[in-house]
């Protein structure tokens, strides 16, 4: 029973975590957009004040959007905040953190094959690498180093990398990719409720008290805005890719993280260029090079082994060992009460079935059983990818 209502909590807490995420990164896009296609005001009704404005028509209607270039000369009754959205994004992340990585960091968190680990020790350096990542982010953005938005980015890349380096080194590559997601989305919530929203309200009490808004409050929330802008799509790999063990368990999964990210971000550098009217070509060619690069690297083309016949009955006996207890119509695992995914493995048939989804999940990689609870050795991975060569048969 504890189980069942783990599972239905992890639901309803991934739910609410995508539904939220949607309404932030969509508010992220479309202001980044809208910025993006601000035009001039002309004519003798020209607004002084005003940086820019925007005509849209949408679901039937037509819209009027202004930018101001600091405030306008009286503020509005109502004025409308947006930060609930990246608030509620980060809170419900962390707790879906805690439910699957912490509560049950003997499964999907510590690796005994990458560093063992005891549970207290892996949720501890879970917990100082979300601390320290934002720490180190925060005092390059407050350096001299950010008056360089290109030289402050290339600085970023690096240290990221060396955090996917890192993290592969400890955790399982589940463990890994999760924990790099939640770097860059503690920071994207982190930006909103230290930098961006006390920034807005310094220039809303400024114009409330008849004084002009500090530019610097401007300028520094719309860098840290861009910095998250970039974050994005690198954070919805992440957030998807546990779900594809080729490549958070491949030996490369450090540099396809990588090449992920900067693939991400060149992608939304060149909407973002787009929506300025200047997008080039290479910017998205170079994104998608990215992307094959990361494919070339987790391809089990690369795997080599050999493709001597195996006698299934042999196979049988690993899979009867160290899967069918979770993997079965009946599974005999503390707590589990049907298969995981549907994917059973308790007769020859299923085996031959599932032989991709096998060599996938246990070979190359390396994720089931989780957290090797079951003592896989390997000798038997390599059991199991001989028969897989050999034609799985």
């Amino acid at each position: 029973m504890e189980g069942y209502l783990l599972e239905w909590l992890n639901l309803l807490v991934r739910w609410a975590h995508v539904v939220v995420g949607i309404a932030w990164i969509g508010a992220s896009l479309y202001f980044i957009w809208l910025d993006n296609h601000l035009e001039a005001q002309r004519g003798p009704d020209a607004d002084p004040l005003v940086a820019g404005e925007l005509w849209a028509i949408h679901g039937g209607g037509f819209y009027n959007a202004r930018k101001f270039k600091l405030g306008p000369a009286e503020l509005p009754a109502t004025l409308h905040w947006f930060k609930w959205e990246a608030y509620w994004t980060w809170m419900t992340g962390f707790a879906l953190l805690v439910l699957m990585y912490y509560v049950q960091a003997e499964l999907y968190l510590i690796d005994p094959g990458v560093m063992a680990l005891s549970k207290p020790a892996a949720i501890g350096i879970g917990l100082a690498v979300l601390l320290g990542g934002y720490a180190i982010y925060e005092g390059l953005c407050r350096s001299p180093l950010a008056r360089n938005d290109t030289l402050l980015g290339i600085v970023l890349l690096l240290l990221l990398a060396a955090a996917a380096w890192g993290l592969t080194r400890i955790f399982s590559g589940r463990g890994a990719f999760i924990h790099y997601g939640a770097i860059l989305g503690t920071i994207m919530a982190a930006n909103v409720l230290h930098i961006i929203i006390p920034g807005q309200r310094r220039m809303v009490e400024a114009i409330r008290e008849g004084r002009a808004p500090d530019p610097k409050d401007g300028l520094v929330g719309k860098q840290r805005s861009v910095h998250n802008t970039y974050f994005t799509l690198p954070v919805v790999f992440v957030m998807i890719s546990n779900h594809y063990a080729t490549v958070f368990g491949n030996r490369w999964a450090w540099l396809a993280l990588v090449a992920m990210t900067i693939a991400g971000a060149l992608i939304r550098v060149w909407f973002v260029m787009r929506h300025k009217g200047r997008a080039r070509a290479w910017i998205w060619i170079a994104g998608l090079l990215c992307i094959l690069l990361t494919a070339y690297l987790v391809s089990p083309a690369r795997q080599a082994a050999s493709a001597k016949p195996v006698d299934f009955a042999a196979v049988k006996q690993v899979i009867d060992t160290r899967c069918v207890s979770c993997h079965a119509d009946k599974p005999s695992f503390p707590g589990m009460a049907e298969a995981p995914k549907g994917v059973k493995l308790d007769t020859a048939e299923r085996i031959r079935a599932q032989a991709l989804l096998v060599h996938q999940q246990s070979v190359l990689a390396k994720a089931m059983p989780p957290g090797n609870l079951t003592a896989m050795t390997e000798e038997e991975r390599m059991l199991l990818d001989r028969w897989f060569r050999a034609g799985g048969r």
